[in-house]
């Protein structure tokens, strides 16, 4: 397995694993017309190439010979100006893993990617939003020192999810 940046020529796979990916994490919670319209939104070919065409946005792919076994997205921005610590806050958006490959150490490159690019951009914060429900995803951002710093709301059509915002000084962490 290795890292490299998503390219436009990436944006349909790119699509297709991110839709795939939301879908086994949290379909259930959704209904049917919720979840299409959302999955349009985001994951749509269009919507994935507008990302990679986004100067702001950084796109991180973990392939194989198989694919896609991940990806992670970050927004060289701050995605919750009123909750930054920081001066120069970013979001980590997306860090996607193939659920039947969990446990590989994929989340974790990935992750180590995000933070060196962070880091590489001047960033002295990273946020990131997290289901209420995600348990393990929240042990994972824990074990990098993230923590819980207000309740916000994500929205998926009509349904409004209740999520935690997380946070990072990168000052406080290793390098």
């Amino acid at each position: 397995m290795r890292l490299r940046p998503a390219v436009p020529q990436d944006a349909a796979a790119l699509g297709a694993f991110g839709r795939q990916a939301f879908v086994a994490a949290f379909g259930h919670c959704y209904a049917r017309s919720d979840l299409d319209t959302f999955l349009a939104k985001v994951y749509s070919e269009a919507a994935t190439r507008a990302d990679l065409a986004d100067p702001d946005l950084r796109v991180q792919l973990a392939v194989d010979g198989a694919g896609i076994a991940g990806y992670c997205k970050m927004r060289m921005a701050c995605g919750w100006p009123d909750h930054a610590r920081g001066r120069a806050t970013v979001e980590l958006k997306q860090l996607y893993v193939d659920p039947l490959r969990t446990g590989q150490a994929i989340g974790a490159r990935l992750m180590d990617w995000a933070l060196g690019e962070a880091r590489g951009h001047g960033a002295d914060e990273v946020q990131l939003s997290v289901w209420s429900e995600n348990f393990g995803a929240q042990r994972f951002y824990a074990r990098y020192g993230f923590a819980k710093v207000a309740d916000i709301d994500f929205w998926v059509g009509s349904h409004r999810d209740e999520e935690f915002l997380f946070s990072l000084a990168l000052d406080a962490c290793r390098s």
